[in-house]
C-alpha cells in the first residue's frame, strides 16, 4: 500500500508542476511509448545478463514481497519465543532425549502444531530443528554451534541481499539507458534538419524524454524498491538472530525463561513484545 502511495505521490509532484507552470504534456505522451521500450528493454536485458537465474527469481520473489505488508510482527515473534520456550522447558524438565521426536518431525509433534505461524515457516523451523539437533547429540559445545549459526546467518544474509544488489545495479543502469534512448532521438532529429524549426524543437523535446524518463525510473521506481527490499531481508535475519540467542542461552545453563529473555532482546523495538506480554503469552499457551 505505501509503496502505491509514494509512487502516486512522485507521479503526482513531478507531472503535476510540470502541467501547472504550462508544461505540454502532449510532447511527453507522445514520446513515452518508445521510449519505456527503448529503456525498459535494455536495462531488462542487461538485467538477465547481469544475474544468474536464481538471482533473477529472487529478485521478482522479492519485489513481490514489496508489495505486501511485513510478517515479522509482535504476535509472530511472541509466538516463535514461547515455543522456544515450551522446547527448552520440556528439555530441562524430562531431558535432552525427550525433544529428539519433536526435532526429527516437527511436522508431527505437538509443541510445533500449537504455534502453525512459525511451524509453517519452513526456513526458521529447519533452522531450530538443525541446531536443536546438534544440542541433542551433545557432541558440539556452545562455541561450536555458534559459529555454525553465524555462517549459516551470513550465508542466508548474502543469498538475500543477492536480489538487493541486483535491483541496485539495475537502478544505476536506468539513467544510463535513458541517455541512450536521448542519444537515438537526437540522431533521428539531425537526419530531419530540413524540417519547420517547430517540429524539429518537437522532435529534441521528445528525445529529452528518454533521459528524464531513465533518471525519474531509477530514483522514483527501482531504487527505492531495493532498499526497502533490504529492510525487508534483514527482519528475516533478526529472526533466525533471535532464535540463535535463545539456543546459545540454553546451552550456557540459563533457564528457558532467562533463555527467552536473552532472545526477545535481540528483536527490534518496533515489534519486541514487552516481559510481560510475552510472559502471559506463554502462559496463555500451557
Amino acid at each position: 500500500m505505501f509503496v502505491l502511495i509514494g509512487w502516486g505521490l512522485a507521479l503526482a509532484c513531478v507531472f503535476g508542476v510540470y502541467i501547472v507552470h504550462g508544461g505540454n504534456i502532449g510532447v511527453i505522451m507522445k514520446a513515452l511509448p518508445f521510449e519505456v521500450i527503448t529503456i525498459c528493454g535494455a536495462a531488462g536485458g542487461a538485467f538477465l545478463v547481469n544475474n544468474q537465474m536464481k538471482v533473477v527469481k529472487a529478485t521478482l520473489s522479492g519485489v513481490g514481497r514489496c508489495f505486501k505488508g511485513s510478517k515479522y510482527t509482535k504476535a509472530r515473534y511472541m509466538e516463535l519465543m514461547a515455543l522456544l520456550y515450551d522446547i527448552l522447558q520440556k528439555a530441562r524438565k524430562e531431558g535432552l532425549m525427550s525433544i529428539e521426536n519433536d526435532v526429527d518431525a516437527p511436522a508431527e509433534s505437538a509443541l510445533f502444531q500449537k504455534y502453525p505461524v512459525v511451524s509453517s515457516d519452513h526456513h526458521v523451523v529447519e533452522f531450530m530443528t538443525d541446531y536443536l539437533r546438534m544440542m541433542v547429540s551433545g557432541n558440539l559445545n556452545s562455541h561450536e554451534i555458534e559459529s555454525l549459526m553465524d555462517s549459516e546467518i551470513d550465508t542466508h544474509h548474502h543469498e538475500e541481499h543477492a536480489a538487493v544488489a541486483a535491483i541496485g545495479r539495475l537502478a544505476g543502469g536506468l539513467p544510463a539507458f535513458g541517455i541512450v534512448a536521448a542519444v537515438l532521438g537526437v540522431i533521428n532529429t539531425m537526419g530531419s534538419v530540413g524540417q519547420p524549426p517547430a517540429v524539429l524543437g518537437g522532435m529534441i523535446g521528445s528525445a529529452l524524454v528518454g533521459t528524464f524518463l531513465g533518471i525519474f525510473l531509477a530514483y522514483a521506481f527501482v531504487e527505492p524498491l531495493g532498499g526497502l527490499l533490504e529492510q525487508k531481508v534483514d527482519e528475516s535475519s533478526k529472526e533466525l538472530q533471535c532464535v540463535k540467542t535463545t539456543l546459545l542461552a540454553s546451552m550456557q545453563g540459563y533457564a528457558p525463561q532467562v533463555a527467552v529473555e536473552f532472545g526477545r532482546k535481540v528483536l527490534y523495538s518496533t515489534v519486541r513484545p514487552t516481559f510481560s506480554e510475552l510472559e502471559a503469552h506463554v502462559k496463555g499457551k500451557k
